[in-house]
């Protein structure tokens, strides 16, 4: 059975980058929904008991599984979006995290265009994505509960711009959004031990 996962901050703790109202309908509604119904799809079934990052793989390219890989693609990447914040977020880079954007990207600027535009772009729902591929950091955009996992890419930022996690706080501002995570929500010490974790 999988579970929601337990946040590292209270409720309220993001706002007012992120309210608490957010929090309640995202994370305790929406969120709540795609775990209650993989639990519900996946029982009795022969990918039951694997871990999550297993089914995903497993169930992505079948049409017969589309509904249960919806259903994992989601709760993957809505644990990811939720333990890359913190409260008091953004600012300061560890120093190697931002050696390689620099070296990557050309600048931390060009980085945060790129990403900003990524999830500026996803048409209707989707994520914003900075992964590495095997040999250098990168952006991407998925849309629905696509997810790099599938393409063996290691995911090291994410943000959610299905319009229900921005929509209480910012209506349909998703760009005013979007700049918020990357100045006040993002944990980039996170990010950070990600990047070390695939690279060494």
């Amino acid at each position: 059975m999988f579970s929601l996962p337990e946040l590292p901050y209270a409720m309220d703790a993001l706002a007012p980058s992120m309210s608490a109202e957010t929090l309640e309908f995202h994370f305790g509604k929406h969120h709540k929904a795609y775990v209650d119904k993989l639990n519900e799809l996946i029982s009795g079934t022969p990918l039951e008991g694997l871990p999550l990052e297993d089914v995903i793989r497993k169930s992505a390219d079948d049409p017969a599984l589309a509904q249960l890989f919806n259903q994992a693609g989601q709760h993957w990447n809505h644990t990811h979006f939720w333990m890359g914040m913190r409260p008091g977020g953004g600012g300061a880079m560890p120093g190697h995290l931002e050696k390689r954007l620099i070296t990557d990207f050309g600048s931390i600027e060009a980085f945060r265009a790129e990403f900003a535009q990524a999830c500026l772009t996803q048409f209707g729902s989707g994520w914003g994505w900075l992964v590495f591929d095997g040999d250098k950091l990168s952006v991407t955009k998925t849309p629905n509960a696509e997810t790099p996992i599938t393409e063996g890419h290691a995911a090291l930022l994410t943000c959610d711009v299905w319009e229900h996690s921005y929509y209480i706080d910012h209506r349909n501002q998703r760009p005013k959004y979007v700049e918020t995570f990357l100045n006040d929500l993002v944990d980039w010490q996170v990010v950070a031990d990600r990047l070390e974790a695939v690279t060494g």
